[in-house]
């Protein structure tokens, strides 16, 4: 747990909640959809399972969450802007791991020609959506291990 946690005024941290308790209905409604669809035709839970953790892949890699939370809250960085904000990564596993996001069109490699040649990496809109769907879950994981509290 970061320390010392965040400490949010009572009228903000209720704002927080209620936004992450609207999430939660939208998650129950969306799976209410798909839940329909679950045991007929050619899906069942198994293809379901499956489904979600090839969906949720990208971010069991290590490095990836780290680098996408990072342009998420950031925003766009050079490599070594990028670098210097991720203590302990190499400069060859970022290389590989940018490389991978951008195959995987969760980020944006921009190159500006120079001179000099400049290198600035983004979130794509995928990306940039990814992390608002996630910046809910996030901040219930924060609360809930005391990352984020009241007065």
């Amino acid at each position: 747990m970061p320390d010392p946690p965040m400490v949010l005024p009572e009228a903000d941290f209720t704002d927080l909640e209620t936004h992450i308790q609207n999430t939660i209905s939208n998650g129950g409604q969306i799976r209410g959809i798909l839940e329909q669809y679950s045991n007929k035709g050619p899906w069942d839970t198994d293809w379901e399972v499956k489904a979600a953790v090839e969906a949720l892949r990208i971010f069991g890699s290590r490095w990836t969450t780290e680098i996408l939370a990072t342009l998420y809250i950031a925003g766009p960085r050079r490599f070594n802007q990028l670098k210097s904000l991720l203590t302990g990564i190499s400069s060859r596993t970022l290389s590989d791991k940018l490389r991978y996001l951008v195959e995987e069109g969760m980020m944006i490699r921009q190159v500006d020609e120079g001179p000099p040649v400049k290198v600035v990496y983004h979130l794509s809109p995928h990306g940039n959506l990814c992390g608002r769907l996630l910046s809910p879950l996030v901040a219930h994981l924060k609360i809930h291990h005391g990352s984020v509290r009241t007065k």
